[in-house]
């Protein structure tokens, strides 16, 4: 007998819809396969909602009006202007949030208060949002245990790259000592070009922006912000810490210069942005910088806008994962995938 799994999807940008059209293309076989029936009851953007009752929205449907320039709200049935996040969470009477809205690092919201709302109500929370839980960590992993509740954070540590779920699951055991990741795409992209094709920097990133790998905005991957957000979630969870952005120093790409490429490439080793986290005496030290790594490195070779992630144990000494689609549907394959773990699990 299938489990249904009543969701409210917050968030209806380029991920928020892959993640739609993963529902509408999957259901039945992920139903088949591992006895859950995913349920939109309510989907949730600036200017309102649609909400629906037992059967919920038809995502096939929806995601047609959405993609034809159409505001959720104004979808039949069950279009309703004006309603918040919030709102959507209390009435829809859902098991799990999936929270896609953009990242803000000021103040958190309006992931924030979608977050804290669906745990208030005991439900699963499954988030690309890096920007409340970078933020309040603490809080909102206090307000979980105490509801009974998980946090499901794969989407916002590395998108389809399986980072959380290497240390969580498949380290299980073992004592982390460190901690190194290629975590940016762009900043990745960028390096590759400037190494291997003696591209400056600009003319790299002018590059990346045309091929749609980098932001017209690109300040938060070069200089390293989005790679720390990223580093400080790993490091929380797999450390069990509660680190924020005052805990990491942070060094970008945007100094690097020909001559340093050059230096590098003479010595025979590559410059990738590193995330680095650390166990110490004195507890976990985090950081984020462009390293110069030898060729033998486990992540030298990882090149174009792929990531990877890097653990050192006490007992099965080094283990390595790269790849994984950087796109909004690796995003959204990703929130899929914590979805079905935590309801099966939960079956």
């Amino acid at each position: 007998m299938s489990k249904s799994v009543r969701i409210v999807l917050c968030g209806l940008g380029n991920v928020g819809k892959a993640f739609l059209e993963l529902v509408a293309e999957r259901g039945g076989e992920i139903e088949a396969r591992y006895g859950l029936r995913l349920i939109v009851s309510a989907a949730v953007d600036i200017g309102g909602a649609a909400m629906m009752g037992e059967d919920g929205l038809p995502a096939a449907e929806l995601l047609a009006h959405l993609r034809t320039g159409h505001a959720v709200e104004t979808f039949a049935p069950g279009g309703s202007p004006g309603v918040s996040g919030v709102e959507a969470i209390n009435q829809a009477g859902a098991d799990v949030l999936i929270e896609t809205t953009p990242t803000n690092l000021v103040d958190g919201e309006p992931g924030r208060s979608h977050i804290f709302a669906a745990l208030e109500r005991g439900m699963e929370v499954v988030s690309a949002n890096k920007g409340p839980i970078v933020l309040f960590y603490r809080e909102i992993h206090e307000l979980a245990r105490q509801k009974g509740s998980g946090v499901h954070i794969s989407a916002a540590t590395a998108a389809a790259l399986p980072a959380l779920d290497v240390g969580q699951v498949c380290l299980a055991g073992a004592r982390l000592l460190e901690i190194e990741g290629i975590l940016n795409g762009s900043t990745n992209y960028i390096l590759t070009r400037m190494q291997q094709d003696g591209c400056g920097y600009e003319a790299a990133l002018k590059e990346a922006q045309a091929l749609g790998i980098a932001e017209t905005d690109p300040s938060l991957d070069v200089e390293g912000r989005d790679t720390a957000n990223k580093m400080i979630l790993i490091a929380n969870r797999l450390f069990g810490m509660s680190l924020g952005p005052g805990d990491v120093t942070v060094e970008g790409i945007t100094r690097l210069t020909p001559e340093d490429v050059a230096t590098s490439k003479a010595a025979g080793q590559v410059i990738k942005l590193i995330g680095f986290a650390e166990r110490t005496d004195s507890g976990v030290r985090l950081s984020v910088s462009p390293k110069r790594l030898e060729k033998d490195h486990p992540l030298a070779a990882v090149s174009g806008s792929e990531k990877a992630i890097s653990y050192l144990t006490d007992t099965m000494h080094r283990i390595t994962v790269s790849g994984g689609k950087s796109s909004p549907v690796g995003a959204a394959a990703a929130l899929l995938k914590d979805l079905i773990n935590a309801c099966a699990s939960n079956a």
